[in-house]
């Protein structure tokens, strides 16, 4: 997707404003925290006073919750109450009941702002009486039963006894975890730590599905499905993590229906985005088993989502909300995990490394989920589902190496794209010019060269007749003047027919040979040398004197490059992909990438008198006989010429 400059930045701004809106936002949740617990810490120091741990309690069923109301009757039923200790399982609920009272003793305690602290209490309302007063009451309008409380304390309340009524529709009842009595301070610490971290992580990862979301706008249409994929499932799994504590449904209780269901929605959204997303990175799978399973999870999202909205009317459709949800939900955590790690395995033994990756953080969310969730179900759904956060975070990890290898794959592609692309173009602007010198030639060269060749002869008769020196050596640079056009327009005639007509077996060797015998002169006038270093039976098609010309050409820039001590080696072998090289290296004056890139160009010539027009022959030859010419060189180090000819059998 293009877009202005302008708009571009604009865009990048308004997406890094609300970036540092939300950082704040968090900010301004987690510094409260951390700064409430180094004043407890600090404030505990100074009192030294522990807190004191209530680890025994008792617990009896109420059959008429109507009464409530009046708790001081159960002071006289010793022999009904249970006794419980710190460690005890849940009981199991009778048929039929549906409430419960719990009582224990207050100890006696001396601190300065007494609180009580209740960690793990399973109920969805709750009520607290101290000395028959009610201190406390949580009425729920849906089925959450996970309960923190933290409730202040009076002195004169030390060695009472608590009375706590507890009411569910659910199949437990009662409290897990011992219970703290200590300075409010200290409580106040334990109570916003002991799941400030899951509001983090939740809101970490709810900010970050954000922050993706927005850059959608940003990409190009081939990257939104798998993108929006992944953003649902850090989505799903932040809303879950948040929707799951009990911190906001403490803190936001009149938010908590909301909250609640929530949970249920991200919860149902999560599987059908996981396997959409796989599908956008390995496809259908192995006989559709990714497609079939997504539509098999899109569906039953679609049910939950009705039963949800129908739930709210009738008692009955609620209860077959709440199995199918349940059995859904389980099912496709063990089973849907199940086959994509099946299937990530299959990939793995296929040697794809994105499915390795994925394989390494999908497997250890898997393994930490399906047990979880076949513990929840042995331990009769009352176990609270807790790890399943933290390996969650090797999946999202092994999802972002995925993308950041997606991005810089691309990246890669584009680089390589733009290359290739320069590389097109510069072909294509080197063809239209041979195209127009070719054009020139074939119009020009004729008519140019048969009235050079009737001046030359002139000027050779007037040469001979003259007796002048002076009038003589006038008349040799004119007719040299005339060779050289001659040779240009040779050169024209090149381009005009680069076809070699009268193509042949050419032997390397026999040819290179015959060069270096035209050509070591030249270099020893220069003072450089040329060793030569040839492969036997090489051999190749075409025109003898054409190539020779293409050679030479080469050769004859090498010596002009030649400094004093100047070496050329020239090397002819046979590659592995059956074609004759030629290598012809020189420790010359060498060129920058700029002049490197210009070679081959019409009318482009280091030299003072050069056209530029020879080494475009030398190109054209090359590239008629089916073989590609290269060049290599570095300033000051000199220059390399390779060029690769398809080879012919003799």
């Amino acid at each position: 997707m293009s877009i202005n400059i302008i708009e571009f930045l604009r865009c990048m701004m308004k997406v890094l404003r609300k970036f540092l809106l939300i950082f704040v936002f968090l900010l301004c949740i987690v510094t409260p925290f951390f700064a409430t617990a180094s004043y407890a810490t600090t404030f505990q120091a100074l009192t030294n006073e522990p807190n004191i741990r209530i680890t025994e309690w008792e617990m009896i069923w109420e059959e008429n919750p109507s009464g409530i109301s009046n708790h001081s009757e159960f002071l006289e039923k010793k022999g009904a109450w249970m006794p419980f200790t710190y460690g005890d399982p849940l009981p199991t609920k009778p048929a039929n009941i549906t409430s419960a009272w719990l009582r224990f003793k207050l100890p006696e305690f001396y601190f300065s702002r007494p609180a009580l602290m209740i960690s793990s209490l399973t109920a969805k309302d709750v009520m607290i009486f101290i000395d028959n007063e009610l201190v406390y009451k949580s009425d729920r309008n849906y089925p959450y039963n996970r309960n923190e409380i933290l409730l202040s304390l009076s002195s004169y309340e030390s060695n009472k006894m608590v009375y706590v009524f507890l009411h569910t529709d659910a199949d437990w009842l009662g409290l897990k975890k011992q219970i703290l009595v200590g300075e409010n301070q200290t409580l106040s610490k334990d109570f916003l730590k002991h799941d400030m971290l899951d509001v983090v992580l939740g809101a970490a990862l709810l900010f970050v599905s954000l922050a993706m979301f927005l850059i959608i706008i940003f990409l190009r249409k081939p990257y939104l499905a798998g993108w929006s994929s992944l953003c649902v499932v850090i989505l799903s799994i932040g809303l879950m993590i948040l929707s799951y504590s009990p911190y906001l449904h403490t803190i936001y209780g009149e938010y908590g229906f909301y909250i609640y269901y929530l949970f249920d929605l991200a919860s149902s959204l999560l599987m059908p985005a996981i396997y959409f997303f796989f599908e956008k990175i390995f496809g259908r799978g192995p006989f559709g088993l990714i497609l079939l399973f997504r539509r098999l999870q899109v569906i039953i999202l679609f049910i939950t989502v009705i039963l949800l909205l129908a739930s709210f009317i009738s008692v009955e459709i609620k209860t077959m909300y709440t199995m199918v949800t349940i059995v859904s939900f389980g099912g496709s955590i063990i089973i849907g995990n199940l086959l994509l790690v099946g299937l990530l395995i299959n990939y793995c033994f296929q040697g794809n490394k994105e499915a390795i990756v994925l394989t390494t953080g999908f497997g250890i969310f898997s393994a930490v989920g399906v047990s979880e969730v076949i513990w929840y179900f042995i331990k009769g759904m009352s176990y609270d589902l807790f790890f399943w956060k933290w390996g969650i975070l090797s999946f999202i990890a092994a999802l972002v190496v995925i993308l950041a290898r997606r991005i810089l794959e691309n990246y890669e592609q584009v680089v390589k794209y733009s290359k290739q692309l320069e590389v097109f173009n510069n072909d294509l602007q080197r063809s239209e010019k041979m195209e127009i010198i070719s054009q020139l030639a074939a119009s020009v060269a004729h008519e140019v060269r048969n009235p050079l060749q009737v001046t030359r002869g002139f000027l050779q008769l007037l040469r001979e007749k003259t007796t002048n020196d002076k009038e003589q050596s006038f008349m040799v640079l004119a007719i040299d003047e005339l060779d050289r056009a001659s040779e240009i327009i040779t050169d024209f005639l090149t381009f005009a027919k680069p076809q070699l007509e009268q193509t042949t077996l050419l032997n390397i060797s026999e040819e290179l040979q015959q060069i270096e015998g035209i050509l070591v002169p030249l270099a020893t006038m220069q003072g450089g040398v040329i060793n030569v270093e040839l492969a036997n039976d090489l051999f190749v098609r075409g025109n003898s004197s054409k190539f020779k010309q293409a050679l030479i050409n080469i050769i004859k820039n090498s010596i002009e490059a030649l400094d004093k001590e100047g070496v050329i080696l020239i090397r002819a072998y046979m590659d592995n992909s059956n074609n004759v090289v030629i290598c012809i290296k020189d420790n010359g004056e060498g060129m920058n990438e700029a002049d490197l890139a210009r070679l081959g160009e019409p009318y482009y010539s280091k030299k003072s008198k050069g056209t530029g027009l020879g080494l475009m022959v030398t190109f054209r030859i090359i590239e008629v006989m089916q073989g590609k010419l290269e060049f290599f060189s570095k300033k000051g180090l000199g220059t390399e010429a390779i060029i690769h000819i398809p080879s012919a059998e003799k």
